[in-house]
């Protein structure tokens, strides 16, 4: 979608220098992405303390770290 933007130039060139090789839409549309997910980070953070789990980190943990091994042949 295309929209005409009143940009700070200071930090457009600032970004830009951070990702070099990086266009001027491929840098905003990361940043309103980023942007985006900071924003639904901070509404879960409304729950922390409020919700009840039981589970066994450890467990999770242990599991995330897993290799899988291929059957054989």
């Amino acid at each position: 979608m295309r929209t005409t933007l009143n940009l700070d130039d200071a930090a457009l060139a600032e970004a830009l220098k951070a990702a070099p090789g990086a266009t001027k839409t491929a840098v905003i549309n990361e940043a309103l992405r980023d942007f985006a997910r900071r924003k639904k980070v901070r509404g879960m953070l409304s729950f922390q303390g409020k919700v009840r789990w039981d589970g066994d980190l450890n467990a999770l943990r242990k599991r995330a770290g897993a290799v899988l091994e291929s059957p054989r042949r």
